[in-house]
């Protein structure tokens, strides 16, 4: 296990062009519909390899937890935005030495100072579209560059926006096989794997936060209020892109 700030090193380019990736998307998404999460990465990893990884925004661990169960040693991309809460980079600590996962930490290429002295303090409450593409979704892309899929916990019980999460899908803009394992669970399902298998959550998801971002776009939820309500709260915006 290690944590490293910079991208892993992978051995050359897989061999498989766009089309290639796309049709093996397009198929496992009608074959694996059904399939168990384990089933899922069991897939992903045999046809993948090296250049399958998992990301994680560190509210949980679940994915992480089961990911490294299929293939101790596998690559977890945490996108450190600068932004975060410190439970949120404490969670991603304790995950890099008690799970059996490398740890991959991709950081924007502007710190949040630079930023300020360069598009003016407070960017997420001036554009916060624009403070997402520089401090998450194009970071994941420089960070995806040494994979050919990847992974990620969103599911379809999550809102209207993820509702028809396919568990295997082409993502075009990317040019990569993008997995969703949980895309079928719901939230008790999830709630179940953490207690069985004893994983690792983050400390704000007992303190009012049921969806967890950067802090200054996040808000405790109050009972029976929508559990993405405390994101971008005030705003139209839902999603921060790296979905959409």
């Amino acid at each position: 296990m290690s944590l490293t700030a910079a991208l892993p090193q992978q051995s050359g380019a897989s061999g498989r062009d766009a089309a290639e990736l796309e049709a093996l998307a397009t198929q496992a998404g009608r074959d694996l519909e059904h399939a168990t999460a384990t089933e899922i990465i069991q897939w992903a990893v045999d046809t993948f390899g090296e250049r399958f990884c998992i990301t994680s925004s560190m509210q949980e661990t679940a994915l992480s937890h089961l990911a490294s169960t299929v293939q101790p040693g596998i690559d977890v991309v945490f996108l450190d935005t600068g932004y975060h809460f410190a439970e949120t980079v404490g969670t991603a600590d304790a995950a890099s030495v008690t799970i059996p996962i490398n740890l991959v930490t991709v950081r924007p290429r502007q710190t949040v100072a630079e930023q300020d002295a360069t598009l003016g303090a407070d960017l997420f409450a001036r554009n916060p579209d624009l403070c997402c593409q520089l401090r998450k979704v194009a970071p994941l892309e420089r960070a995806l560059q040494a994979y050919d899929a990847w992974a990620t916990g969103i599911r379809r019980d999550e809102g209207p926006d993820r509702a028809n999460t396919p568990v295997v899908a082409w993502d075009a803009r990317r040019g990569k096989v993008k997995i969703a394992p949980f895309a079928r669970w719901t939230q008790d399902d999830l709630d179940s794997y953490i207690v069985d298998n004893g994983v690792m959550t983050n400390p704000l998801l007992h303190d009012g936060y049921p969806s967890i971002g950067c802090w200054p776009c996040t808000r405790r939820v109050a009972p029976g209020e929508d559990p993405r309500s405390g994101r971008w709260a005030g705003l139209s915006k839902t999603e921060c892109g790296i979905h959409t």
